[in-house]
């Protein structure tokens, strides 16, 4: 289950030529590769590309009409690899993954691809995770570009670039023989707007044509002696071919190129974030009008060299707007322009950040300091003393020379300094949590044990208050990050991955590895139904019922058919007992050999997201509806606060101690409790004080629950009222 369905919003994917398409960005993508004659798609999700995965499993129905084949990838090196169709047939295809982690597994699959080339048109299409709303490692796909010289795209964030960029992407593919890269920043994704709709096409050569007329070129199969050749190819046909096709195509824009004797060189990506700036600064308007020449780079790999000279020819200075490091572009330009002889000065990372997103205040400071060096603004004033004023008579009273110093004004400090940090963690009623309970209190008998980590929302236990987790190195790699730490000790290392890390490759790079070289380490494997840190998506061991997609396969088969033979699954993780013992049964029993611990419960997250909408049906129904909910008895608990640092839930709080005697606050469970009972297992469990307890609350009761209720309290009252009798016969 999909953390959003697109089942209405793919049915403006039939829209016709002259139609306005009104939507969200990645939708707008899908519509553009309907448009271009694709006959395949393939990908593998993760933000901020997991909605467009979202959007062609929705809209499968549509793609067959089109004949368009349709893979959920096993990776990103899967998806990637399936571009290996348009080597030697004119088939269009695209792939879609998370970048640069995504780029990073497919590189294999990719490199090849870029060796021997494609007939058919290439696009693979990548969520460029950089910067402020990041879940990686600050890198771009940029370099991937350049080292395998594949056509990076950057298209301005607008709906219309957007769909041009994939169908001119396609095109650039098969005038170059060459796969194209199409990045789209975060922001991009999720834009709004719209665009005129064209025809949908069927490709013009199927599938099924290249099924039943096989064809083959020696010289495109990445093999000595021809591998050779496809480097010489490169340089010599494909790259002049791609220049060609971007200068005729005209695919780079120039705004206002001879307004002024400045001007600024941008990505696509970021062009909307520098118009802003300028407008901001009086220099430009929200519809695009500038005063300073601008030089917009949709294609951000090659860079065109007639077009820079183009640009920069009469003017004193330009700055080169290039997000992240190392500055590619910058040094690119800087070559062009000292071996043309040009006398333009180049500026870059000297006025602009070094590394990190290029945010709108960045880029507000950086132009600004730019349009000032050449005179284009005037400086900003100088910032005036501030004097307090002191009535005579104080300053009578306390000297002259005690009367305070004139202090300059202080900027306004940014939020980060203002704001406390606040860390990613488990969501409310997370399955995930009580497995880390668990872990913290067989650490608490059995002593630490290196814990190397893995991608997903188990990744959240290295932050407090569990505090859990030495290393990660990739999605699926727990396992493998683990493996050199398998050596005869008192301790056996501990390594985590999910479900959807698993199927990955968490399966073979990990699991079968220890195998194959005798680990005696322990895998837990957290099995939550859903790829859930990528958004919810079936995977082969979800025990949905996919249509489309073959589900329902136990991952303890998998790990015993690969000859693991110490394994153990827990239907239920919320059990902190059951799950505390399971660790300490691995952890040290005599049996030697890879153990391997799944735990399994569905991810809260996507529960509620499919049960919350039933229940607000049956209740508006009129249907009885039961919710359970936990608390803490305020006069049990000792303000000791230990289930909250053994659980860490977002609903388990702190509140005054209602006992006047008393100074320590209590613990507390909020309203955005959803009863998984966590708080309470672990009470029990680390025999912590018995201070929950749980309620249900009913709504439409019945008769009978009217009923008892109404004798509950006329009892409970009757109990009260004698305890307070007795309370004032020994009162003083």
């Amino acid at each position: 289950m999909a953390e959003r369905s697109f089942v209405e919003e793919v049915k403006k994917l039939r829209l016709s030529g002259g139609d306005v398409f009104r939507g969200e960005g990645i939708l707008a993508v899908t519509k553009a590769l309907l448009e271009s004659g694709v006959s395949y798609v393939a990908g593998y999700q993760g933000a901020p590309i997991s909605h467009l995965m979202d959007v062609l499993a929705d809209a499968q129905d549509i793609l067959a009409e089109q004949g368009i084949r349709f893979e959920n990838s096993a990776s990103e090196a899967t998806a990637a690899a399936t571009l290996a169709a348009s080597v030697n047939y004119p088939l269009r295809g695209a792939v879609t993954f998370k970048a640069t982690v995504g780029t990073n597994v497919a590189s294999d699959a990719l490199a090849n691809l870029a060796s021997g080339g494609v007939t058919g048109g290439a696009l693979i299409i990548v969520g460029e995770d950089y910067g402020e709303g990041s879940s990686i490692m600050q890198e771009r796909s940029h370099a991937f570009a350049m080292k395998s010289q594949i056509w990076l795209l950057d298209p301005r964030p607008n709906l219309p670039s957007i769909v041009d960029a994939v169908k001119q992407g396609f095109d650039l593919s098969e005038a170059s023989n060459t796969p194209v890269m199409l990045q789209l920043r975060i922001r991009a994704c999720h834009v709004h707007g719209h665009f005129i709709a064209g025809d949908n096409k069927r490709a013009k050569f199927t599938l099924q044509e290249a099924m039943e007329n096989p064809q083959r070129d020696v010289s495109r199969i990445v093999l000595p002696p021809a591998s050779f050749v496809h480097e010489q190819e490169k340089v010599k046909d494909r790259w002049p071919a791609a220049v060609r096709f971007i200068e005729e195509r005209k695919l780079n824009e120039f705004f206002s190129e001879d307004a002024d004797d400045i001007g600024i060189i941008v990505q696509g990506g970021s062009y909307n974030t520098m118009l802003r700036a300028l407008e901001r600064l009086g220099l430009a308007d929200v519809y695009g009008n500038t005063q300073v020449p601008l030089y917009v780079m949709n294609v951000a790999y090659p860079v065109i060299e007639s077009e820079v000279l183009r640009f920069c020819e009469g003017k004193r200075a330009v700055m080169i707007v290039e997000e992240g490091q190392p500055n590619f572009v910058e040094q690119n330009l800087a070559t062009i322009l000292r071996q043309a002889g040009s006398t333009t000065a180049l500026h870059g990372k000297d006025i602009l950040p070094v590394a990190g997103e290029y945010t709108s205040s960045e880029l507000l400071k950086g132009a600004r300091a730019f349009c000032e060096r050449y005179q284009r603004l005037a400086p900003l004033p100088v910032p005036v003393p501030v004097r307090k004023v002191i009535p005579l008579k104080e300053v009578a009273a306390i000297g002259v020379d005690a009367a305070p110093e004139p202090a300059l004004a202080q900027p306004s400090t940014s939020l980060g300094e203002v704001v406390h940090a606040r860390p990613p963690g488990f969501c409310t009623g997370c399955p995930e949590r009580p497995i880390f309970s668990a872990m913290k209190l067989v650490e608490r008998e059995l002593g630490a044990h290196h814990v190397s980590a893995d991608i997903g929302c188990h990744l959240f236990s290295i932050l407090p208050p569990f505090n859990i987790g030495n290393t990660t190195m990739g999605y699926g790699l727990g396992g493998a990050g683990s493996s050199a730490l398998n050596a005869p000790a008192g301790k056996r290392a501990i390594s985590m991955m999910g479900d959807g890390g698993f199927w990955h490759n968490g399966l073979t790079s990990g699991v079968a590895n220890s195998v194959f070289n005798k680990s005696d380490n322990l895998t837990i494997v957290v099995d939550n139904n859903y790829t859930s840190a990528t958004g919810g998506q079936d995977i082969l061991s979800s025990t949905a019922v996919n249509k489309t997609r073959s589900t329902g396969h136990e991952i303890e088969r998998a790990v015993r058919g690969v000859g693991v033979e110490w394994v153990k699954t827990l239907r239920r993780t919320y059990d902190v007992a059951g799950m505390r013992d399971a660790l300490k049964d691995a952890l040290t029993t005599k049996t030697k050999g890879p153990k391997v611990l799944i735990a399994q419960s569905e991810c809260m997250l996507n529960k509620q997201r499919r049960e919350k909408p039933l229940v607000r049906k049956a209740i508006a129904d009129g249907k009885r509806m039961v919710r359970e909910k936990f608390g803490v008895d305020s006069d049990t608990c000792t303000g000791d606060h230990s289930c909250i640092r053994l659980s860490g839930c977002p609903s388990l709080s702190i509140k005054p101690n209602p006992d006047p005697l008393r100074t320590d606050p209590v613990a507390t469970v909020l309203d955005s409790c959803v009863g998984c009972g966590v708080c309470g297992e672990v009470s029990h469990a680390a025999v912590l004080c018995p201070s929950f307890y749980k309620a249900q609350i009913v709504s439409n009761p019945s008769r009978w629950d009217l009923l008892r209720e109404r004798l509950r309290s006329a009892v409970i009252g009757w109990l009260q009222r004698g305890e307070a009798r007795r309370r004032e016969t020994y009162a003083f």
